[in-house]
């Protein structure tokens, strides 16, 4: 069965995290639809692996994934498992012609996301989740997609940022206090914002997307040690970054949501095969490395299919023999200073 990994910088009892947790955005039909009793087929075999952490957001096919979860909690006990979601985008009504996500979200529900970091509108946010999930309670809130990578711009990541702290900070810390919730944080694509919002305000977990990977350890020169110092969890998502450390350097491998370049082929051919040496999987490797650091209580792989979550299963489980994480550094593949 999974580890867990116990979280509680408020000395609240905190939380117990599966080193293996469950992000929901394929089940919102992410570049391809399912079915809803293969959505539910992946889930239950989530949770028959030990599977006990699950993550959500109104943007995963536009509400669809929460309301897959829903049927799938609605028999689970309350008390065994920690649910996330997100706050920041409220959904709203369209046509099939001019909804969000055409091209990367299918037979999804007519809804345009409207950006809104207020106060009102997170309050607003966490009712219509609980209302699609089906459930009485939500443990963590990520407050969403507060980066470049989002908003297109510095600048504009700035003004949400400053949206953000001027509303919705005050309604989490609000909905934190009142016991509502458990703790909340940002989920987002790069450090940057996530050390920015660290420095201003008193956050709890961050859910950082693909920063830090075999390929990617810049999270290190100084969130990952403002974080530790501060009791701050992470849940490292995109561990394989976007796919390429799953699949190896195939042709067509996806790099951070685009097509890998040559160099990055190349480089990820060298660690598999620096990787085979020691008879360990690529992808075994990069799930494990992420949750070599302290401060990170769990890793978030995505998956679409049975067969997709019991590779991650079977990854978190593996055992890494120290020596490939002695060479990995050696050979320069990882920066000398990574918790291993």
């Amino acid at each position: 069965m999974l580890q867990r990994k116990h979280w509680d910088r408020l000395g609240n009892g905190g939380l117990d995290f599966t080193t293996l947790g469950f992000g929901t955005a394929p089940l919102g039909n992410l570049y391809r639809a399912i079915s809803d009793d293969d959505a539910h087929a992946v889930l239950e075999a989530a949770w028959a692996g030990g599977v006990r952490h699950y993550d959500t957001a109104p943007l995963y096919g536009y509400g669809l994934a929460e309301t897959r979860l829903n049927r799938f909690l609605r028999g689970k006990p309350r008390d065994e498992y920690v649910l996330t979601s997100k706050v920041g985008r409220l959904l709203r009504v369209a046509d099939a012609a001019t909804r969000d996500g055409i091209g990367k979200w299918f037979d999804v529900p007519a809804r345009v996301g409207v950006y809104d970091y207020s106060y009102d509108a997170t309050m607003r946010s966490l009712e219509f989740s609980l209302e699609r999930l089906g459930v009485s309670r939500i443990d963590i809130l990520y407050a969403h997609d507060l980066d470049v990578f989002s908003h297109g711009s510095q600048a504009a990541m700035e003004a949400r940022l400053d949206a953000f702290m001027a509303g919705g900070y005050r309604a989490l810390l609000e909905l934190r206090d009142q016991g509502v919730i458990r703790a909340f944080g940002a989920g987002v694509n790069e450090w940057q914002p996530c050390q920015w919002l660290l420095e201003r305000g008193d956050f709890d977990l961050f859910l950082l997307a693909g920063r830090y990977t075999l390929l990617e350890q810049t999270p290190l020169d100084s969130f990952f040690p403002m974080a530790t110092a501060r009791g701050v969890g992470v849940v490292v998502g995109g561990p394989y970054n976007s796919g390429i450390l799953a699949t190896g350097p195939r042709p067509g491998a996806w790099h951070n949501y685009e097509p890998a370049s040559a160099e990055v082929l190349a480089r990820v051919g060298q660690i598999e095969a620096l990787c085979a040496t020691h008879g360990v999987r690529l992808v075994d490797a990069a799930f494990q490395f992420a949750l070599r650091h302290p401060a990170v209580v769990s890793v978030i792989p995505g998956g679409q299919g049975v067969a997709e979550m019991t590779a991650n299963l079977a990854a978190a489980n593996a055992v890494i023999p120290q020596a490939l994480w002695d060479d990995l550094k050696a050979q320069g593949f990882l920066r000398a200073d990574c918790p291993v």
